[in-house]
């Protein structure tokens, strides 16, 4: 987990909410709450709960964005000092109710949804916290827990929509492998993500005594690592078309995007130097929300030409 930089939002809370990511941040619960309806009930969600679900999505990924910049308020003040709590434009006690605010929305929306579904919340949110304050001071696997949490993030959202009947005892099945894929997907293409940001953050690492991975095995080795990572991102959402019989248009989508994404990543094997991180970490959320992007078109018209539509409040 990293900040970024490029928003042009003059408003600090809107800042903290990295809004120059967004487009990926709501095209996730969207996709995910589309999908396990499409599968689940072979048609579109209801109207609130799809609302709910991409709220308490966005709040819940959101909220670790906060937490990591009131965490990270040493290195933030030599890697990137215009962000809100490291140039003093908010103090970290805001930051801090600004973060549990979130939460508390996350889990309105969760328990709403589906217990279960606050459940995965409640181990995601705990995971990435997990990272944010300790890990990232500690190993150089710091990366490892923020896309455990984050491949959370679509299971969790899955859950509400088509949910396991764990907690009733009613069920013991696990996700259909759509759904196990795209936790798959997420998880590992955050590695990718996270591990390209903080490549652009290593000299502020180094200096405050974080030992990422950068910082440890240098920026060179860790542009390889994120190369593998979005290779196996891009082939698991291929799996996920596969597996639950979408179309053209999720296709055509993901393998273009996906085929960008790989020629971005191994350009930085070639010129493995701080800024082409910062770089590939904005181009994967453009990645990854014209994948969701793909796939909800694709989902959308394939009801509507099933002729199955029945959207309800």
């Amino acid at each position: 987990m990293v900040s970024t930089t490029g928003s042009k939002s003059r408003n600090p809370y809107l800042e903290l909410l990295r809004p120059e990511i967004a487009d990926m941040d709501l095209a996730l619960p969207a996709a995910s709450a589309l999908l396990a309806s499409y599968m689940y009930a072979g048609n579109l969600p209801s109207v609130l709960p799809f609302i709910i679900a991409i709220i308490g999505g966005y709040a819940a990924i959101t909220s670790s964005y906060v937490f990591n910049d009131c965490c990270d308020i040493d290195i933030d003040k030599i890697n990137l000092p215009e962000r809100p709590i490291a140039s003093s434009t908010l103090t970290q006690e805001q930051g801090l109710k600004y973060a549990f605010i979130l939460v508390v929305i996350a889990s309105i929306a969760a328990l709403y949804l589906n217990p279960e579904s606050f459940v995965v919340l409640v181990i995601a949110v705990s995971t990435i916290s997990i990272y944010s304050k300790f890990a990232k001071r500690s190993t150089y696997l710091s990366f490892v827990p923020v896309g455990i949490a984050y491949g959370l993030v679509p299971i969790g959202i899955w859950l509400a929509f088509d949910p396991a009947g764990i907690l009733k005892g009613t069920d013991t099945s696990i996700l259909p492998l759509p759904g196990i894929f795209l936790g798959i997907m997420m998880c590992v293409t955050d590695w990718g993500f996270t591990l390209s940001g903080v490549s652009r953050d290593v000299e502020g690492d180094r200096a405050k005594g974080a030992p990422t991975f950068p910082v440890v095995f240098g920026v060179y080795a860790t542009s390889k690592l994120v190369t593998g990572c979005w290779i196996i991102g891009v082939i698991s959402s291929l799996i996920i078309g596969w597996t639950a019989q979408l179309g053209p248009i999720f296709f055509t989508g993901a393998i273009l995007a996906g085929l960008w994404m790989i020629i971005q990543s191994v350009d930085f094997i070639k010129n493995p130097l701080p800024e082409r991180g910062g770089m590939l970490f904005l181009q994967g959320s453009r990645y990854r929300g014209v994948m969701f992007g793909s796939l909800i078109i694709d989902v959308i018209l394939s009801i509507v030409s099933e002729g199955y539509v029945n959207i309800l409040w």
